[in-house]
Order: structure tokens, then C-alpha cells, then sequence
């Protein structure tokens, strides 16, 4: 009952929004997996009526410091792939779900991808050579697929702070290939700092944003943690005259979700779904009403819903959480 209690309360919330949430994005990323995609994996995020999927095929670097990125092998899952991500993308929008391609590194054992920096001019000049390989090859995918966003690198930040030319020179390539709208998924505390927003067509931001140290955070809590952090959002997109993407957005089902958002560990702490709640109540709230928002993607999605998530995992999906149910009334309403 207490399930039900708390989700008649933000329904009867929701009925009391305005109404300039209308055509926000209602995203979800869509996890890259071992197989196909077939229907049923589409009916799943259907049912909590999202309407963007990010697809996100991968290359990998051996080393924090390597400058390869290796991709589109026979050694990859098959959602990581070229013919991978075009399968997704082709069912994805047989079922009219508009798409973002999200092409991305994965750095061995998990390294953190906003330290990729080389110690050489010459590595730079491969890592340059070998990234444009790697985003052009998408970039002529999502033409062809007629994505409707293309994110052109994600959490990137010494790459982007000490080759700034480069970027630039990179984002007037895929224009050239590419004629769809373009975003960078900027970590959360690197945005503002990101040189080229004015050259795409949305301010990307991974929303890990710490918001709060308590427990189990109520929503009020989370609303007062994002001020400081929105008014500099708000003002950014004011200065760009870009609206703003979350290119990711969640919350772990876990204790204290809102200290250290960010987290992808597999640390003990103990399952808190209610806190997954309002944690995904709080960011509705502040920012789908606002003109200068345009919307964002649920992290993360599995093609296996009915074994994804559930009442005893603490990690980001909602997947069978009551926080799945709280995206659904949302973007039901939206």
C-alpha cells in the first residue's frame, strides 16, 4: 500500500504542472548487450512511454595513456558494434522511438575517461587521427539511420581542454556527413568549462550533480540541493542560446544516492528505493518545466527486463523499482 500511497501523490502533483513540459525528450540509454534486440525488449521501455532511446555502441583503450581506440571487432558484444548499433537503431524506430547515437570509450578496467591525456604531440596526433575513425564511422551511421541526435564524445575533458582546436575542427567533419543535431555528454562538474557549445545544438551533461548527505533524502531536500547547480545551468544556457540535454540522468537504489551519484562501485551499501524515488522526483520537478530544458535519458536501460533491476539491487536501472513507475507517470503526463 505504501507503493501506491506515494505514487497517488505525485500523480495528483503532476496533474497540477504547467504546461511547458510538453516535448521534452523522455529518454532512456538503451545498454549495449550480447544479443540482438527483438520486440519484446522494446515493449518493456514502451510501456513507461519514453520516446528517445540512446544507443551507445563502444570502443576501448588499453590504457589511460594509449592512443588506439580499438572498435567494431568480432570480440565486442554485439550492441557494441556497428551492425550492433544499427540493428537497435532500425527497430528503435520501426516502433516511431526517436534515437540518439552515443558512441563511447571504455578505458581498461574502468578508468575514468575524463583523465584520457597524452604525454606526446605524436600521441595526440594518433589519438586525433584514430578518434575521428571512430566518430565519423557513427557519424555516417546516424546519417544513415536518421538518428535524430548525434552525441559526439562522452566525459572527456583532458582531451577536450588540451586539443580545443581539434573539436572544433572534428564537429565541422560530421557536419559535413551528419546533418542531425549534435550534443557532448560533459560530466557534470566539467560543463562549464567545455569550449564549444555554441558549435552544437544542445548543452550535454551527464547529471550526476551531489545534491544532498542524507540517507534517504526527501524530495524537498533534493529540490533545495539542485539550486545553486541549476541557476549555474540556467545561466549557461542563457549565454549559449542552447537548451540543455541530459544525456544521462539516475540515481542508484541505494543509501545516500544523492552524495556521490556518480558512483558505479559495487559497494555494500544496503538498497533504498524509496530514496531512487525521490531522487527521480526531484529532478522532474525542477527542470521539465523549464523552457531552456530539453529533456533527457534515463540511465540505464537492459534489454532484459524481466531480469533487469528489482527490489534487491542497489544499482542505477529502475527497471522493476518502483522508481520505474515513477518515470512512467512522468513521461505518461509529459
Amino acid at each position: 500500500m505504501k507503493r501506491y500511497g506515494f505514487l497517488l501523490l505525485f500523480l495528483l502533483q503532476l496533474s497540477c504542472t504547467s504546461q511547458s513540459a510538453v516535448n521534452k525528450i523522455n529518454g532512456i540509454s538503451f545498454v549495449a548487450s550480447r544479443d540482438k534486440a527483438v520486440q519484446e525488449h522494446v515493449d518493456a521501455f514502451l510501456k513507461i512511454h519514453a520516446d528517445h532511446a540512446a544507443v551507445m555502441p563502444f570502443g576501448f583503450i588499453r590504457d589511460i595513456k594509449s592512443p588506439e581506440i580499438i572498435f567494431d571487432t568480432d570480440r565486442q558484444w554485439y550492441g557494441e558494434t556497428q551492425g550492433g548499433a544499427r540493428q537497435y537503431i532500425q527497430l528503435l524506430r520501426a516502433n516511431k522511438v526517436k534515437v540518439m547515437l552515443k558512441p563511447q570509450i571504455w578505458i581498461w578496467r574502468g578508468e575514468f575517461t575524463g583523465g584520457l591525456k597524452m604525454e606526446t604531440e605524436e600521441d595526440w596526433k594518433i589519438l586525433e587521427a584514430s578518434y575521428d575513425k571512430f566518430m565519423l564511422t557513427y557519424a555516417r551511421l546516424a546519417q544513415e539511420t536518421k538518428a535524430e541526435i548525434l552525441c559526439i564524445g562522452t566525459e572527456l575533458e583532458q582531451f577536450v581542454s588540451n586539443r580545443p582546436q581539434y573539436w572544433e575542427n572534428l564537429i565541422l567533419k560530421i557536419r559535413k556527413v551528419y546533418k542531425g543535431k549534435l550534443t557532448y555528454a560533459s560530466n557534470w562538474d566539467e560543463y562549464k568549462r567545455t569550449p564549444f557549445w555554441e558549435s552544437l545544438d544542445y548543452i550535454g551533461i551527464d547529471a550526476y550533480f551531489p545534491l544532498s548527505d542524507a540517507k534517504t533524502p526527501s524530495v524537498e531536500q533534493l529540490k533545495e540541493g539542485w539550486k545553486p547547480w541549476k541557476e549555474k545551468i540556467a545561466a549557461l544556457a542563457k549565454e549559449t542560446s542552447r537548451p540543455v540535454l541530459f544525456t544521462e540522468f539516475g540515481y542508484r537504489s541505494m543509501d545516500y544516492t544523492a552524495k556521490k551519484p556518480w558512483l558505479v562501485d559495487r559497494n555494500d551499501e544496503g538498497v533504498n528505493l524509496v530514496a531512487q524515488v525521490n531522487a527521480k522526483k526531484a529532478i522532474f520537478e525542477e527542470f521539465w518545466d523549464e523552457e531552456w530544458f530539453a529533456g533527457g535519458f534515463v540511465w540505464k536501460w537492459f534489454l532484459n527486463h524481466e531480469k533487469a533491476g528489482g527490489g534487491m539491487d542497489n544499482r542505477f536501472t529502475p527497471q522493476n523499482k518502483p522508481a520505474e513507475d515513477i518515470i512512467k507517470l512522468f513521461y505518461q503526463t509529459n
